[in-house]
């Protein structure tokens, strides 16, 4: 174990009965850094995150957070660490002010710091309007937000995050986002769970794609990226009158193309930027006017469906049935 690293799972495995619901997932997060764990429903991903928070046991295999033991030395690491599960887990009858003075007081703080640390993160969280109105007319986005900010009372140095943005609106989805990189930002390390690609595409530095409870790829967006697939010159012609003229001179500069003539666009597999230097340099002084040129890499959802044959929104019977609610239950 490496003390650059936060967060570190080493070969965790956990079984229901019969039912392997992580097998050997191994990961190091480096702190300050955000791991995005991805995956379809009943991956593992629940069960990995509660084996690393210290509400179950691992079968076999070790794992730490903050330096400490999550089976040798549970308290430590509960002392320093934030969950925010899947649902808001705040008192609907409490204020949001309520709802971080419990979880101060539980935690052991005076009455001064809860005063002060409620006030900051009410601020941080755009929640100081609110403080003083009862959770249950908070809209999902506010209270989303208050669970993240009670997570952070005690100022853990590492955050899980499991699915913090299911069932959100896209303008709050977003401002959680922003409200994360700020996390990072001041040095906290955070463990991402999610299904949305696009998130992970966001706030990752490195992503653990989970399937079937097994480490399928990890590394950088970029490079899980890279290795789906090359990426394609996309080439946008401006009037549809020109369109024939634009694919012949992308042709002519050796390049397979692929025409989708109602959106007048042209796309070929690329190299990289070399590609639309050439390209620019064909079209330069052609009277063929373009509305776009670029380089379009894989997305997530490419990876995703190169690695595993199925999207990650895809979730079969199968997926969401007896192991995704031993997650659930265990």
């Amino acid at each position: 174990m490496h003390e650059e690293y936060a967060i570190e799972a080493d070969g965790l495995v956990k079984q229901f009965g019969e039912t392997t619901a992580v097998d050997g997932v191994t990961f190091a997060v480096p702190r300050g850094s955000v791991l995005g764990l991805l995956g379809p429903n009943g991956a593992g991903k629940t069960t990995t995150v509660r084996m690393m928070t210290t509400l179950t046991k691992p079968t076999r295999g070790t794992a730490r957070v903050a330096g400490y033991d999550v089976v040798a030395d549970p308290a430590a690491v509960r002392r320093s660490m934030g969950l925010t599960g899947q649902s808001a887990t705040v008192d609907e009858l409490l204020t949001g002010k309520e709802n971080l003075w419990l979880i101060g007081s539980l935690y052991g703080l005076d009455r001064s710091t809860i005063r002060r640390i409620g006030d900051e993160l009410l601020e941080r969280f755009s929640l100081t309007d609110a403080a003083g109105r009862v959770v249950k007319t908070y809209s999902g986005g506010m209270r989303r937000r208050l669970d993240l900010a009670v997570s952070l009372v005690a100022t853990p140095p590492v955050l899980f995050l499991d699915e913090p943005t299911t069932g959100l609106d896209p303008r709050s989805r977003v401002e959680l986002w922003d409200v994360l990189r700020d996390l990072v930002r001041d040095g906290t390390t955070l463990l991402l769970t999610t299904q949305y690609l696009e998130e992970a595409d966001q706030l990752a530095d490195d992503i653990v794609v989970i399937d079937r409870g097994r480490v399928i790829a990890q590394g950088t967006p970029l490079q899980l990226k890279d290795a789906s697939g090359k990426a394609s010159l996309v080439v946008t012609v401006s009037r549809a009158e020109d369109l024939p003229a634009a694919v012949e001179r992308v042709r002519s500069a050796g390049l397979d193309v692929h025409v989708e003539e109602p959106a007048r666009r042209i796309t070929a597999p690329a190299e990289g930027l070399s590609d639309i230097t050439r390209i620019a340099a064909i079209f330069a002084d052609s009277g063929i006017d373009l509305d776009d040129l670029g380089l379009q890499r894989p997305s997530l959802d490419d990876v995703f469906l190169h690695l595993t044959g199925h999207r990650a929104e895809d979730t079969s019977a199968s997926r969401s049935g007896a192991t995704e609610a031993e997650e659930v239950s265990a």
